[in-house]
């Protein structure tokens, strides 16, 4: 029997980060175990070619409207302790404190 081990993600919900290659920061909303999109997206967007069995992250941008979904080894934590400025943060957040947003609500 073959079982497979899921690498822990590294970063959390709620955290800021900021792209190693496209230099953005964004915060945190989603995080899964390996790449849960579509084959046609990876091949078409994922250009470096990222780990399909690594954690990704939906990621809101700063100063955009945009999502994105990010492989663990593009990113970095980001140290600058400033909030993200996102249309949908209320979506997701309540608050900020200490350079983390925080829900309000449990998430599994």
């Amino acid at each position: 029997m073959w079982v497979k081990v899921m690498k822990q993600a590294k970063f959390s919900i709620g955290q800021c980060i900021h792209h190693r290659l496209f230099d953005y920061r964004g915060v945190i909303v989603d995080v899964d175990p390996e790449f849960l999109g579509m084959e046609e997206w990876y091949q078409a967007m994922a250009k470096t070619r990222p780990p399909k069995d690594e954690p990704w992250y939906r990621v809101l941008v700063h100063d955009t409207g945009r999502e994105t979904y990010v492989a663990e080894r593009n990113l970095q934590e980001d140290d600058s302790n400033d909030p993200i400025n996102h249309p949908l943060l209320h979506e997701f957040f309540t608050r900020f404190e200490h350079g983390q947003y925080q829900s309000g609500r449990h998430i599994n």
